[in-house]
């Protein structure tokens, strides 16, 4: 529906007169250049993150000279997802452990090593919808613990070993977390059978619906003792209220790092884009995307203002 390619500058004027020869040559050249201008599409879902990393690559491509159509915040991963197989998007912000929904391979333990995970999604993607996984974060955004900070300060939590081995201790950890967290057997139950340790019911409070928003602000104010809340590992708020992401160092969750995902036909003429975007990538590790979520959720900052602000200060852009 729509191609890709880069903007081409305008013509120079013309001084004197052309030669008979030049004149001809310039008339024939510039049907070639016509058919060559047209836009790269940029996508995302409509969530806070996609809208960051979705406003970081249409600034990052208009930079380098693209013209970019603007479908950021396009919809839910569904709907994102058959875009970019239609073709109508170019390029969007993916997550690598959604391949095993993709893909129906949720049992694959693939998804939950980072480059297992990324390299079977980057394979499968190639063969079956010629789509190529660009260079993801270091950051995983699934399921997680994440402690208050003063607690983690004062016990010396970092990882969820740490966790629980303070837990088994005695610790006075109080989750705030849903039903489904607490209920399902890849969540809280995976998380306790890895790590060793039991939450009493006494230890949880569950609240309706998913929303992480919910279980940051009760063990930020403390909500009925809670300390500890289940999140996403990127959320926005975390850094702003002072909670501290436990690291799964066993691989419980499966790995969900973001990553641009472009259509082969548009990297194959435009080899580039890689070396546009991987840079950028790379700097995206789990606290800066905090930090840069948090700009939007809870100072109220335009996502393509902290995106541009980011890129800027990092000298990827001028």
């Amino acid at each position: 529906m729509i191609t890709e390619t880069k903007r081409f500058p305008a013509a120079r004027r013309l001084a004197g007169v052309l030669a008979g020869s030049a004149v001809a040559a310039l008339m024939a050249a510039a049907p070639v250049a016509q058919a060559q201008a047209q836009d790269i599409t940029v996508g995302s879902k409509i969530d806070t993150e996609g809208a960051l990393l979705g406003n970081m690559l249409m600034i990052l491509l208009e930079d380098a000279g693209f013209t970019v159509d603007n479908k950021i915040q396009l919809g839910a991963t569904s709907v994102v997802r058959q875009a970019l197989i239609a073709g109508e998007i170019d390029i969007y912000p993916e997550y690598t452990g959604n391949g095993a929904f993709f893909f129906d391979r949720q049992g694959d333990q693939a998804w939950n090593n980072r480059g297992a995970g990324y390299e079977l999604v980057s394979q499968l993607d190639a063969q079956e919808n010629n789509l190529v996984w660009l260079t993801p974060a270091p950051a995983n955004n699934t399921w997680a613990l994440a402690v208050r900070q003063d607690v983690a300060a004062e016990n010396d939590l970092e990882t969820m070993e740490d966790f629980g081995a303070w837990v088994s201790g005695g610790g006075d950890a109080m989750l705030a977390a849903s039903a489904e967290f607490v209920e399902s057997p890849n969540a809280l139950p995976a998380f306790q059978e890895a790590y060793g340790f039991e939450l009493t019911d006494d230890q949880m409070l569950v609240l309706s619906g998913g929303d992480t928003a919910a279980t940051i602000r009760a063990a930020a104010e403390q909500t009925n003792g809670t300390n500890t809340a289940m999140v996403y590992g990127t959320d926005g708020a975390l850094s702003a209220v002072g909670l501290v992401v436990m690291e799964d160092t066993q691989g419980v969750q499966m790995v969900y790092e973001p990553a641009p995902v472009v259509r082969g036909e548009v990297l194959e003429e435009h080899p580039e884009i890689r070396d546009i975007i991987d840079p950028v990538f790379e700097t995206l590790g789990l606290q800066t995307l905090q930090s840069l979520n948090a700009a939007i959720i809870v100072e109220g900052r335009d996502a393509g203002q902290v995106a541009r602000s980011y890129l800027e200060e990092e000298g990827f852009i001028n």
